[in-house]
């Protein structure tokens, strides 16, 4: 039933803002108990409940929408959104109004549109990243050498908060390759304030255009003892050049 959940190191820096609440969860479901079980005993502003409350043929974002229920399954993924929705409840509410907003106004389509798709892809895979300018400047420009080694002093300013439950999952096997949609925070923010800063940012036309910038996380310092090695980043498969648009003739 636990499905992977004992293979969670949750000294790993990345898990920092859910260890506290999700060490004993997840010793919880060890122990023999369901995802939905230990997530809806843990208390929050949505009920968890097994995936088969979920109705044939309703969307899943919809139904949560409208019963304020979260269809849970058993392993790693859902048991990261669950610690999701515990860590940043307004933000996860306004990600799922966004979703049933556009699940009402366009049905389900073969292909999602351009709102469902970036508010989905910031529910997977999003981090927030909270740093001065320069490293802005730095990421947008994919100048890896600069970001990750001319700056490296400074990484002690910056905090990257992970938020994508697929981002988590994927850490649990840690790759050099994993990358993060890199939404941008305000510096000065404390952590506590972080997520009703979020739920208020999340305006559907700013999300629709994908605001993010990609950040291998395995490269932040302190993240990973291989990345102390200047050649980490000489890799570009994954710290890959910025790439230039080609004008027509």
């Amino acid at each position: 039933m636990a499905h992977g959940l004992a293979q969670i190191r949750w000294a790993a820096p990345w898990l920092g803002p859910y260890r506290e609440v999700g060490e004993p969860l997840a010793q919880a479901v060890l122990a023999g108990r369901s995802n939905a079980e230990v997530l809806d005993a843990a208390g929050g502003p949505r009920r968890f409940v097994p995936q088969e409350m979920l109705p044939e043929g309703v969307p899943y974002e919809r139904y949560i929408f409208e019963t304020s229920r979260v269809p849970t399954r058993e392993g790693l993924h859902d048991f990261f959104n669950g610690l999701v929705w515990m860590q940043f409840p307004q933000t996860k509410r306004r990600l799922n109004q966004l979703q049933a907003q556009a699940i009402a106004a366009d049905g389900i389509r073969a292909v999602r549109g351009p709102l469902r798709d970036a508010a989905t892809l910031f529910d997977e895979n999003a981090a927030l990243l909270q740093a001065p300018e320069v490293f802005w400047e730095a990421l947008n420009a994919r100048d890896w050498q600069r970001l990750f080694i001319d700056l490296r002093p400074q990484w002690a300013q910056a905090q990257l908060t992970l938020f994508g439950h697929a981002l988590l999952e994927k850490l649990v096997q840690p790759r050099k390759d994993i990358t993060a949609h890199v939404y941008r925070a305000p510096p000065g923010l404390a952590a506590r304030d972080l997520d009703a800063w979020l739920a208020q940012d999340l305006d559907a036309g700013h999300l629709a255009r994908k605001p993010f910038q990609p950040l291998p996380v395995l490269g932040v310092p302190g993240w990973w003892p291989a990345n102390e090695a200047v050649d980490f980043y000489a890799d570009p498969q994954v710290f890959r050049p910025r790439r230039e648009r080609s004008l027509a003739p």
